[in-house]
């Protein structure tokens, strides 16, 4: 098959071990992927094209740290799918340590890396391990960092993941709380704190950064404009850059105190601003946790879209 031939899309969900790639997979499978768990790397191009030869169109592989161990071989299978024409997309699921110790702690299961040749490690230094395996993979990913979120708010990013069109370069910007740490997976980060501040405004403290009232009165703000005006220019200039590295994805965090309403503002008049030259997708992580997403955006005037939860 010819590299100008759409041979259908695959998906292959990777990442830590506890970060939620079961959600994940079991979300593609409602979306009517084939959907195959914990295939070993060496079987992924001969899997593909056996199902693709049974007519499925859209797979989903996942695939962990042990069947992982030679990544060079995985990524020529990737390099060898897209070349006949597959829409190949790596989907990375990452957590903080203290995160993924918790929920290993919860359910009682023991980390898949914990014994290694032959020595038995603790599970911290396993998960450390999984990470600086993965490391690599997570460089040419679209990863989502599932600290804290919420099970139906990693459906919906996984959602959105799977249906958006193929693109040479995809921009995630993700808005969140300084008070809460910077997301795991932030390819660059500002800090718009120097921002007036609609929190102090009793009529606009319990709305956000998508509700009108704050969007008009952060479009009152010189501040606030010159500021997304520089962050604009900063991207426009540098995406190429990394393009020329065969980036496919790249996060930009916007932070602000609280994750409610400046970073999301903020988020919101980037993406409007890139969406007509690439795909992009928007993230507020505090809105999602506090259940504060809406379904239409103050901004959608400005051409911005509803933030997927993240």
């Amino acid at each position: 098959m010819s590299s100008s031939q759409h041979a259908g899309r695959v998906i292959i969900v990777t990442g830590l071990s506890g970060s939620g790639k079961s959600i994940a997979i079991r979300q593609l499978e409602d979306s009517g992927y084939y959907c195959i768990d914990n295939l070993p790397s060496d079987f992924l191009s001969s899997v593909v094209r056996d199902l693709s030869g049974h007519g499925c169109e859209r797979i989903a592989i996942s695939v962990d740290a042990r069947s992982q161990l030679n990544l060079s071989a995985a990524q020529l299978e990737l390099q060898g799918l897209k070349a006949e024409g597959y829409d190949v997309r790596v989907l990375f699921l990452t957590a903080s340590t203290p995160e993924l110790v918790q929920r290993f702690s919860e359910t009682r299961r023991r980390h898949p890396l914990t014994i290694v040749n032959g020595s038995t490690l603790s599970l911290s230094e396993a998960i450390g391990r999984e990470r600086e395996i993965l490391e690599p993979v997570a460089q040419i990913s679209f990863v989502i960092d599932t600290t804290r979120m919420l099970p139906n708010t990693l459906r919906d990013a996984v959602q959105e993941f799977a249906e958006i069109e193929t693109s040479n370069m995809m921009l995630a910007f993700e808005s969140f709380a300084f008070k809460h740490g910077i997301p795991v997976v932030a390819d660059l980060v500002f800090d718009v704190r120097n921002l007036p501040n609609p929190y102090y405004d009793r009529a606009l403290r319990d709305l956000t950064g998508l509700d009108a009232p704050v969007a008009e009165f952060l479009n009152r703000s010189e501040t606030a404009q010159r500021m997304i005006d520089d962050i604009a220019g900063f991207l426009s200039r540098w995406i190429s850059s990394y393009e020329a590295q065969n980036r496919h994805y790249l996060t930009i965090a916007i932070g602000c105190t609280g994750g409610q309403h400046r970073s999301v503002y903020v988020a919101e008049r980037l993406a409007a601003l890139f969406r007509p030259r690439m795909m992009t997708v928007v993230r507020h992580r505090q809105l999602a946790r506090k259940g504060l997403l809406k379904p239409q955006s103050a901004l959608q005037g400005d051409g911005a879209a509803v933030g997927s939860s993240s």
